[in-house]
């Protein structure tokens, strides 16, 4: 009979002004069979230096990287005549 927790990142959205929302799972599990579910939310800012503490999965800190040194798009402007 182990209990084990199982923590992962199960939702990273980059928003267009840089901020990304990340939010973790953390499932208990007991013989194979997940018994409990918790969650965590944050907001990382860009370049927050917080990120490699969040996002401890290099996976995740890459695309950060990424994204954080991208320029944002412009606006588009609306089609004239609509």
């Amino acid at each position: 009979m182990a209990i084990i927790e199982e923590i992962y990142i199960s939702e990273f959205n980059v928003q267009r002004t840089g901020s990304i929302g990340v939010r973790k799972t953390t499932d208990v599990v007991k013989d194979g069979e997940v018994i409990a579910t918790s969650y965590w939310r944050t907001v990382l800012a860009p370049n927050d230096p917080e990120a490699s503490t969040v996002l401890n999965e290099q996976y995740y800190l890459d695309i950060a990287t990424y994204a954080w040194t991208q320029t944002p798009p412009a606006p588009t402007p609306p089609p004239e005549g609509e």
